[in-house]
């Protein structure tokens, strides 16, 4: 490491540290690579606690040169965005955030999309809420008669062309000029540029009346009509041009970006961002950090970003936003006036959101770890159980008898530590104290020697269930383990020696607990057990067959998952599976031909 300080270069770069298993940990820009990355060795300077840990775990280092700090600037922004390393600021799941997108087909297509590639469609977004989008597409939908359909070689028009929902280019009753000219509108609305949209609906109406084509003009009256309803409910609060107004705001919550998208002059949007890893950042550097994120992925830049604070890469950001749009951007930090309004007023919906966030973090903590504790004080636990195991069991009139064991930690599922059991002593016959001794058996044998070791054990089933369980979990050695029984009825609890059950208070945090686990535990058993029978129908549907013996049924059932798939495959197919010849394949096609299963 003194070896690759010492040689580093005084040019302007990206420098990458990576930890002892060769992991990028963070990922960083510099004008001068020499300074800023022997700076983090310097024991004198006043390092906070973030670069501190994170200087403890660099094992070496990679650095590229680049021929200016924009061009640093935009590496940087593309290698935090495909590592993601762990000490860089990042807007949380940017990765899954929706768009809309207008595909560059001959008839394009509107619909949402999680995936940005470089097809010639336009992408409009990020949005933060699916919800959002949605709402957006079904207004689109009622404002134009866009296609959904993915073919265009439809004989006669689907259902959407007859009321009066879709041009059906797919049968060729529009021409792609016409057609074209309605994306262009949709576009122009996707941007907020919804006064442009009024200008050619009016101007296209006209020509329509003009070439006597009235029941085009009507369509395009009633489009007219919607979109100016929509403008109606926009507020004029620039006057012209196309803006962002970011604000920030920082709680024990977490930070939020609020982004307010002003265009034409009009409020036509706003959406949040959440950001991680900067808590000892700050406020420039989160604001930095998000501007660097947000806008190298977003659809549209426009030509002026308000922000509530002036930053050290101002002048640099505005130069990369101007290449990245092609045109030129300002990024300005207003003091007075309505572009000052603006940012405070992102600012304080940005509080807004985190409170509303603190309040969420709040009932989670309620109805998880504070329903745990409520649920440990009724029971008389001394500690709140920390892991609680609920077993249930599920069967047919004894068939295909199943338990399922689901664990819940700190009041939240932990579906990783689920156990499911097909039970052997009871099969045919059913007998469901026998299946909970045998499930409790097989699990906490050897229990204090495996771990982990519950707090809490739930047995789905009431008073007799627990009475069956209770000796087999204390054989194996969970002396000071509460084990519990749970009526199915009332959710009323029996405890260990005592014949009258604990009644947890109506609308407790406590009781919802206790029946989410209860419903946990009996979802996992109905699924297994039905997974099961259906193996088991299968197998015998295919018992019937000559010449389908044990191995060539478990091979056709692993080759198409399903007895659909066997019943609909071809003779060539079938033969194609391991372990099969041509005439059992053509015994398995005639028979479910002949059979018509």
């Amino acid at each position: 490491m003194e070896e690759k300080l010492a040689l580093l270069p005084d040019k302007p770069g990206v420098y990458l540290m990576k930890d002892d298993k060769g992991r990028i940990i963070y990922v960083g820009k510099a004008i001068n690579l020499k300074n800023r990355v022997r700076s983090y060795f310097q024991s004198s300077r006043n390092h906070s606690p973030k670069v501190l840990a994170m200087v403890a775990r660099i094992a070496d280092l990679e650095y590229i040169i680049t021929a200016s700090e924009i061009e640093a600037l935009i590496l940087e922004c593309n290698l935090i965005k495909k590592h993601r390393p762990k000490y860089n600021i990042s807007l949380r799941d940017d990765k899954t955030y929706p768009y809309i997108k207008v595909t560059a087909e001959e008839y394009p297509r509107v619909y949402a999309t999680r995936k940005v590639v470089k097809d010639g469609a336009r992408y409009f977004g990020p949005y933060t809420s699916a919800g959002a989008v949605h709402e957006t597409l079904r207004l689109l939908k009622t404002l134009f008669p866009l296609r959904s359909c993915r073919r265009l070689d439809a004989k006669r028009p689907c259902l959407e062309h007859h009321i009066k929902r879709c041009l059906a280019p797919c049968s060729g009753k529009v021409d792609q000029d016409a057609y074209r000219e309605m994306i262009k509108a949709v576009e122009l609305f996707l941007e907020g540029r919804s006064d442009t949209v009024v200008k050619n609906l009016r101007r296209l109406m006209a020509e329509a009346a003009e070439a006597l084509e009235f029941e085009q003009a009507a369509r395009l009256r009633d489009q007219l009509t919607a979109v100016e309803k929509i403008i109606e409910k926009q507020n004029i609060v620039t006057g012209s041009g196309d803006q962002d107004a970011i604000g920030l705001a920082r709680s024990a919550a977490g930070t939020c970006a609020q982004v307010f998208f002003i265009r034409s002059g009009k409020m036509v949007g706003r959406d949040h961002f959440m950001l991680s890893g900067g808590e000892d950042e700050t406020d420039q550097n989160m604001l930095t950090a998000f501007i660097k994120q947000y806008y190298s992925q977003a659809a549209f830049i426009p030509r002026e970003i308000l922000l509530p604070l002036a930053l050290e890469e101002q002048q640099l950001l505005a130069e990369w936003l101007s290449g990245s749009k092609g045109g030129r951007v300002q990024v300005e930090t207003p003091k007075r006036g309505t572009k000052k309004d603006l940012v405070n007023m992102a600012a304080g919906n940005a509080a807004i959101v985190l409170q509303e966030q603190a309040a969420r973090l709040a009932a989670d903590q309620e109805k998880t770890a504070g329903a745990a504790a409520e649920l440990g004080q009724h029971l008389g636990l001394t500690v709140p159980p920390e892991r609680i195991e609920c077993f249930d069991i599920s069967h047919i009139q004894g068939s295909e008898t199943v338990a399922s064991m689901v664990v819940f930690e700190g009041g939240q599922p932990n579906k990783n530590e689920y156990r499911r059991y097909k039970l052997k002593t009871v099969e045919g016959k059913p007998d469901d104290f026998k299946s909970m001794q045998e499930v409790v058996g097989r699990r906490y044998r050897d229990a204090l020697a495996k771990g982990p070791v519950p707090d809490l054990i739930i047995i789905d089933g009431g008073k007799g269930q627990l009475n069956a369980a209770l000796p087999v979990i204390r054989a194996a050695g969970l002396q000071a383990v509460m084990v519990v029984g749970l009526a199915k009825e009332f959710e009323h609890i029996f405890k260990e020696g005592i014949s009258e059950p604990l009644i947890l208070p109506r609308h407790s945090q406590s009781l919802y607990l206790v029946q989410r686990i209860r419903d946990e535990a009996h979802r996992f058993a109905i699924t297994y057990h039905r997974k099961l029978r259906s193996k088991r129908n299968l197998v015998s549907v295919l018992d019937h067959i000559p010449g389908i013996g044990a191995k060539r049924r478990q091979a056709l059932w692993h080759h198409f998952g399903s007895l659909a798939k066997i019943k609909a495959a071809e003779v060539a197919e079938l033969a194609k599976v391991e372990g099969m010849t041509l005439p059992a394949a053509e015994a398995v096609y005639n028979f479910f031909r002949n059979k018509n299963l």
